[in-house]
């Protein structure tokens, strides 16, 4: 506690306060050092490293197979599209050309696996802020693409699909119209979740307003992802730098201006009917598209001696994936540049003179999982 002389000559105190370490709003255990003068935060320090796993030193002593393993646990809500970068990358180092069935089957899933993502964010995040009906509405749309996710992959979290050179296996038979069933009934239901929640009276009164990230800052602390589109950011790289099928398909990218906790909440929720729209498209495409879903590898790979550099559009924002092989079976150097990490940046100065009662309808809106942080 520092404490001061004020104004009127009576002296006041400024209170440090740690929220944390635990989960505070948060997917993941995370640290915040405040300073407050009485309800209001006067500064804010994230400090991250609670859930270090060494995932970047660890590709470096695991082979091009093992590492798409590592890959997709910093972001557990996000496993296959983290794991999907990875291959992606050490696609373009070793020119290794995918068949055109893995592409849209890959395509596919990475927008049902955005859904999931986002799923567990709009049913989450009303949560934190008092309300729980949102979460098992959020959940049970959750449980019927989870269902369509285990079929093919045989995981239901950590899903290990993605290959070097395509996927793990072809899916089962009869799987792509028992995916279109289950999207059809989250697109039906999804409404359920929309109307409770979007203007609720009490939501708005937490959200509108509170937590305004304007375009600027968002761009200089690296924001991306809905919540940079929150803010006005119209950059998605489906559609701007497109990689597997996007540039076969329209990609309609859901922004705000108001860049405030409610914008990022309802590009999230907008997102989803678009990303619903576009798995539909791609299961469509699989079923006139036939061939095998892999490259037949040898047993040991070894990428050429080189760099490259892949990013994606994952589901909290843009991940990249800058690759250094020295002609080795495991990379020299694989670096890692996540969404959450960037976007967790942007607290310091969003939670700069914000009511402590804010605090967590601000924390909970940036959407990050914090082991995509400690990587």
């Amino acid at each position: 506690m520092t404490v001061g002389v004020g104004s009127g000559g009576g002296e006041f105190a400024d209170m440090v306060l740690n929220i944390g370490p635990q989960h505070p709003s948060t997917h993941g255990v995370l640290r915040l050092k405040l300073t407050v003068d009485g309800e209001r935060v006067t500064s804010c320090e994230p400090i991250v490293g609670y859930m270090h796993r060494g995932a970047e030193k660890l590709f470096e002593v695991r082979d091009y197979r093992q590492i798409l393993m590592l890959a997709n646990r910093h972001d557990w809500l996000s496993a296959f599209s983290s794991e999907l970068g990875v291959a992606l990358a050490v696609e373009r180092l070793m020119g290794i050309e995918v068949p055109e069935r893995a592409v849209w089957l890959r395509t596919a899933l990475a927008e049902l696996n955005r859904v999931l993502n986002h799923l567990m964010f709009l049913g989450s995040y009303p949560l934190e802020i008092g309300a729980i009906t949102p979460m098992f509405y959020a959940f049970r749309e959750r449980e019927e693409l989870q269902a369509v996710f285990e079929e093919a992959s045989g995981g239901r979290m950590h899903y290990m699909f993605n290959r070097i050179g395509g996927v793990k296996e072809e899916v089962p038979y009869g799987w792509t119209s028992r995916a279109r069933d289950a999207i059809d009934t989250v697109r039906r239901r999804l409404p359920d979740l929309d109307n409770i929640i979007r203007e609720n009276e009490i939501f708005l009164a937490r959200t509108k307003g509170v937590g305004i990230l304007s375009a600027e800052t968002a761009a200089d602390y690296g924001v991306s992802g809905p919540a940079a589109r929150a803010s006005g950011m119209d950059f998605d790289l489906r559609r701007d730098e497109p990689y597997l099928a996007y540039d076969q398909l329209d990609v309609p990218v859901v922004t705000r201006t108001s860049g405030d906790c409610h914008a990022r909440f309802e590009c999230l929720l907008d997102q989803v009917y678009v990303s619903l729209d576009l798995a539909q498209q791609c299961l469509d495409k699989v079923d006139t598209v036939t061939g095998p879903v892999n490259v037949r590898l040898p047993k040991v790979v070894k990428a050429p001696e080189g760099q490259t550099y892949a990013w994606t559009e994952n589901p909290l924002g843009i991940n990249g994936y800058y690759l250094v092989s020295r002609g080795e079976k495991t990379p020299w150097r694989l670096k890692l540049r996540t969404a959450s990490y960037a976007n967790v940046q942007a607290l310091s100065t969003l939670l700069e003179g914000c009511l402590v009662p804010d605090l967590i309808s601000i924390l909970g809106s940036m959407f990050f999982v914090v082991g995509d942080i400690d990587k």
